[in-house]
């Protein structure tokens, strides 16, 4: 009997969504993963949003089966995020082995760290902000500007067609360098214009599914952006001012919860 009443805790474990800003025990109803029951456990002025599972990683080969997890996953944070707050987000597939118990112990030890990334995304949430650039364009401008690429062009129209086809190449390897290094400065200003408004910005490191209206055109700028909610308009503007801009689209989306700027694992 007591062989098995040690093999169901060693099973029971609790799925992790978030952390709120809010010590209330309350249920969301069966709104999780596979339609488990949300509920919070606090401890003092904060608590963890979870439901109650086997302590077992959720695995499967069927990626439809995936996506409506994930769907599920973040739906909860977005529900906590609209009666608490920004929550601090766990990635998907964060099981904890224990009961209640367990995860009402890691709040209290971890009280501090969490209570500081509560305070630091207080009224604020992710962005995403990718910029693209037609490089047929910049090729266009600089070869109208640039000096050396202008007198490459004129030296070709008066010189037999092998020593073209050298001049040619020069062209190339010089307009090329020429578009690298005009993409890094029109990086390095449109990244200073949107740091302007930002609390925090990071490399988008993961590559997104770009929609078709994009394809073809050359990304410059990916950043991930925690704004504070008084200056997403301004954002905005600028951004719309870069979209506005002859060969340049922008992809604004958002507002998602924190998760490139939280780093919580349960343990």
């Amino acid at each position: 009997m007591s062989e098995c009443h040690e093999t169901v805790e060693i099973r029971e474990g609790r799925y992790l969504y978030s952390v709120i800003n809010s010590g209330v025990k309350l249920s969301f109803g069966e709104i999780g993963i596979d339609d488990n029951r949300v509920y919070t456990i606090p401890n003092k002025d904060i608590a963890a949003v979870v439901h109650s599972c086997h302590a077992e990683a959720y695995r499967t080969q069927d990626n439809g089966k995936a996506k409506e997890w994930i769907f599920a996953h973040n739906y909860v944070i977005d529900c906590a995020s609209k009666q608490f707050g920004t929550v601090l987000p766990f990635a998907f597939g964060v099981v904890v082995r224990g009961s209640d118990e367990t995860v009402r112990n890691w709040l209290a030890e971890n009280y501090k760290k969490l209570k500081n990334g509560l305070e630091k995304v207080n009224n604020k949430a992710e962005y995403s902000v990718q910029i693209f650039c037609d490089e047929d364009r910049i090729t266009e401008k600089l070869a109208r500007i640039d000096q050396g690429l202008k007198e490459l062009k004129e030296k070709m129209e008066d010189v037999s067609k092998g020593t073209a086809y050298l001049i040619q190449r020069q062209f190339e390897l010089k307009i090329k360098d020429a578009i690298a290094v005009e993409i890094f400065m029109l990086a390095a200003d449109f990244g200073s214009k949107i740091r302007e408004h930002v609390e925090e910005s990071k490399v988008e490191k993961k590559k997104s599914e770009v929609p078709e209206k994009y394809k073809g055109m050359k990304l410059i700028v990916a950043l991930s952006c925690l704004v504070n909610e008084d200056r997403v308009e301004k954002l905005g503007e600028v951004l719309d001012e870069i979209n506005n801009s002859d060969g340049f689209a922008v992809r604004f989306t958002g507002p998602w919860a924190p998760f490139s700027f939280v780093d919580l694992n349960g343990d």
